[in-house]
């Protein structure tokens, strides 16, 4: 039975959707903006702080494609709400954590944001018609990218008006009342036509172990030397648990991802792309970030405030919903793989001009504008490509496989930053200007990377 024989969706049914999207973009913005203070509250080193990040990502890429996989499922209402209920115990966790083990506590179940925005592409399929589905899809990819442009500010301002645990706080509030809305908008009840198979324990957990000892080998790899004994250790693990995964999946019946579905065309595009955009995306706003709130001492910095460091990133979002907007208008033209050629050449501009002109407040802010614009271009047009390529069933999956790859793709990038800072030291904190310099010079080759590899690609299939 198609979608159109479903009772109609609520009203505010996409309302609702998107707010609790908008809980991966809010949860989210307590990364990176945050570190530093974290590391005064607890007493601890930067570098050590930074496992706040390490720990979220971790989670984020083991739970991502098990909730994916169990959105395809019955009782994807409930999934969303189970998971909004633990995103909300972390936030308070984290929140009156007295030390930073119980802090991380907190992060970790944090750490289940990744696997929201996939569960609701996989509500907005099975509850809405195609013509309805497809504009709704390309509003909830790129949730994240225009609600960080929202969450990064409110961050900033709670941070330094009333301390860190502000911002968490807030978070938690936000996510109460996300599961609110989902409560109430969402049909409630199994889906009588959602498929019944039986869930993939094996192919979880060796997924879940090999991109846990990847994303780990990709942070911790640079502190302990690419060559050392324990950084290839987890290498040859996560490399073996992978290998075996695949093994499973393409000989188990109802595999956690469907690697025959992955292989199409379309979904085998959206998601290189997803891994080289979520690379450069990670290396511009990480470095955006850091030049934001150095010193002017340091010869790049702009010493803004925390309070103010945080609107930085508001453009991001300006940027990001603009093109959405263009996405949904164009795409009754044209084709949606013609989005993602687009938003990477948009994105190699915007890696080019923070490259040779960072030091700069007007230059940083339209470099995250057109960062913005080329998420908002490419990540509107992957879950739509991935979405008319395969079965409503295998959708949850597929869109979830694509996720772990941004993130993968954000865990690369943020090792490369962290190798090529750490290649540059100064007397103080931060990086000097050739590191700087540097990691947004491996931002630009990446993205131009993605566009020629993509441009490329639509010329052959023209031809063809």
């Amino acid at each position: 039975m198609t979608t159109t024989d479903r009772r109609p969706a609520p009203r505010r049914f996409v309302p609702a959707l998107v707010y609790a999207a908008l809980t991966s973009a809010i949860v989210s913005s307590l990364g990176m903006l945050l570190v530093p203070s974290v590391a005064t509250e607890f007493g601890i080193t930067v570098s050590a702080a930074q496992w706040m990040l390490t720990v979220n990502l971790l989670v984020g890429a083991v739970a991502t494609p098990i909730m994916g996989r169990l959105a395809d499922g019955p009782h994807a209402r409930r999934l969303l709400l189970v998971s909004l209920g633990v995103i909300f115990a972390g936030s308070v966790v984290a929140t009156v954590a007295t030390d930073f083990t119980v802090f991380l506590l907190g992060r970790a179940l944090q750490g289940l944001l990744y696997g929201t925005v996939p569960v609701t592409i996989a509500l907005a399929r099975r509850h809405l018609g195609h013509p309805e589905s497809q504009p709704a899809i390309s509003t909830l990819s790129v949730t994240v990218s225009v609600g960080m442009g929202l969450g990064y500010p409110l961050t900033g301002v709670l941070a330094s008006a009333f301390g860190h645990r502000a911002a968490f706080a807030f978070a938690a509030l936000f996510v109460a009342t996300a599961a609110v809305g989902v409560w109430r908008f969402i049909p409630a009840g199994p889906d009588p036509h959602a498929p019944r198979t039986r869930f993939d324990l094996l192919g979880a957990a060796l997924l879940g172990l090999g991109l846990a000892t990847l994303l780990l080998w990709i942070s911790e790899a640079p502190g302990w030397g690419w060559g050392a004994p324990r950084a290839l250790a987890v290498l040859a693990v996560s490399l073996a648990a992978l290998a075996a995964w695949a093994v499973h999946s393409v000989r188990t019946r109802h595999p956690l991802i469907n690697l025959r579905v992955v292989r199409r065309p379309e979904v085998l595009l959206a998601n290189a792309t997803a891994i080289g955009l979520g690379t450069a995306m990670y290396i511009g706003l990480s470095i955006a970030s850091l030049v934001a709130q150095a010193p002017t001492t340091t010869g790049f910095g702009l010493d803004v405030p925390l309070m103010w460091a945080g609107f930085m990133m508001a453009p991001l979002s300006v940027g990001s919903l603009l093109a959405n907007r263009a996405v949904r208008a164009l795409s009754r033209r044209l084709d949606m793989a013609v989005f993602l050629p687009v938003g990477a050449a948009v994105m190699t501009l915007a890696s080019v001009l923070l490259w040779l002109a960072h030091a700069n407040f007007w230059t940083l802010a339209a470099g995250m504008f057109l960062f913005g614009a080329g998420i908002g271009s490419g990540y509107a047009a992957m879950p739509a490509l991935i979405a008319r390529s395969v079965a409503a069933d295998q959708l949850g999956s597929a869109v979830s496989f694509n996720q772990v790859l941004r993130t993968v793709g954000g865990a690369v990038g943020a090792a490369l930053s962290a190798a090529v800072l750490a290649a540059h030291p100064s007397d103080s904190t931060y990086s000097t200007e050739a590191g700087i310099t540097v990691a947004f010079a491996m931002g630009v080759a990446c993205c131009a990377a993605v566009m020629v590899a993509l441009t490329w690609h639509a010329v052959l299939s023209r031809r063809a």
